[in-house]
């Protein structure tokens, strides 16, 4: 009898991790880390993590080097050069080429190393810009991305190409998931290149520590977005890694959509800043709407997302309060 472990709710084959060798690029990062300590708490013996400072996952050489390190049955590709809207209009050919050439090439040198699976992290913003809501998978082609992250997008989309074609051709066995925006504690909170929550978080508690008083958010705040909690994606990565082999992508995500408004009178609310929101509609508000249809990830590996979008900001400003007071 193979035992198993439940994490709330969802089933993990204890046995099927304690003998593999598990190579997380990006796994010092908000989502690598979450992944990492899921691996280990199920039994993982084996996690490698890439640390930037030792592999420069761009050169061909260094995925050579950590493959060779690493020795991994199991490849789990986190690692990406992201931001919002902001950092994507700012570096739209850095976003393209690192995140390309980190994609394509450990892929590559991953079949030649004869490395079992390996999970290949997409990312939301490869649909369509006008896809119809909620997205499914079979809408991913029908379109250009919108244009403020779509060097991006598609440079994350080109690894979903590569895996069919490789499974097609060599019979490798890499598949492909596309998360909607990841949020939680650990997040970036960097001015520069933070997502959406993040941002309104720190522009709130800011407003509210210095007694400003108004706060202004970038956009309309009529866009709509779905935001999926980092622990949620950890365990969607875990069981796919278990439980899935097949050619084509999958959606990971919440399904919830909520208004870039509503949500950020929520962060207004549980922040508890009082002054006035201003919002700047000469900047961009990104894709109009978002929300994935995410019944195939429930079909093949069982996967649902569990936390409470409200309880998940609770979580995420709690850690950032007790980061900024460290």
């Amino acid at each position: 009898m193979v035992r198993t472990q439940k994490i709330k709710g969802l089933k993990f084959k204890m046995s099927f991790w304690r003998s593999k060798k598990v190579l997380v690029t990006g796994g010092a990062g908000f989502l690598g880390r979450v992944v990492v300590d899921l691996l280990k708490s199920k039994g993982c013996r084996h996690v490698f993590v890439v640390a930037k400072k030792d592999y420069d996952l761009r050169k061909q050489s260094a995925i050579k080097k950590v493959l060779k390190d690493s020795d991994p049955d199991i490849v789990l590709h986190l690692a990406a050069v992201v931001g919002g809207i902001g950092a994507n209009q700012r570096h739209p050919g850095q976003f393209f080429y690192d995140n390309i050439m980190m994609g394509v090439q450990l892929l590559e040198e991953s079949r030649k190393f004869g490395v079992e699976k390996l999970v290949a992290l997409g990312t939301i913003c490869a649909y369509p810009k006008f896809a119809k809501v909620p997205f499914t998978e079979a809408d991913l082609w029908n379109g250009y991305p919108e244009e403020t992250n779509a060097a991006y997008g598609l440079a994350k989309k080109m690894l979903l190409v590569q895996s069919q074609a490789y499974r097609q051709e060599y019979g490798f066995n890499s598949i492909f998931l596309l998360p909607v925006n990841l949020y939680g504690p650990g997040d970036n909170f960097s001015e520069e290149s933070s997502h959406v929550i993040p941002a309104l978080i720190k522009k709130c508690i800011d407003a509210r520590n210095s007694g400003a008083p108004s706060v202004t958010f970038w956009g309309t705040g009529h866009a709509t977005r779905e935001f999926l909690y980092v622990e949620d994606a950890a365990r969607a990565i875990i069981l796919a890694a278990e439980h899935y082999n097949g050619a084509e992508p999958v959606n990971v995500g919440a399904h919830r959509e909520i208004s870039i408004k509503e949500l950020a009178d929520l962060i207004v609310r549980l922040t508890g800043y009082k002054g006035k929101i201003i919002w700047d509609t000469t900047k961009p508000d990104g894709q109009p709407r978002r929300k994935l249809d995410t019944s195939r990830a429930k079909k093949y590996f069982d996967f649902q997302a569990q936390m409470n979008l409200e309880e998940g900001l609770r979580k995420t400003i709690s850690w950032y309060l007790k980061q900024s007071h460290k």
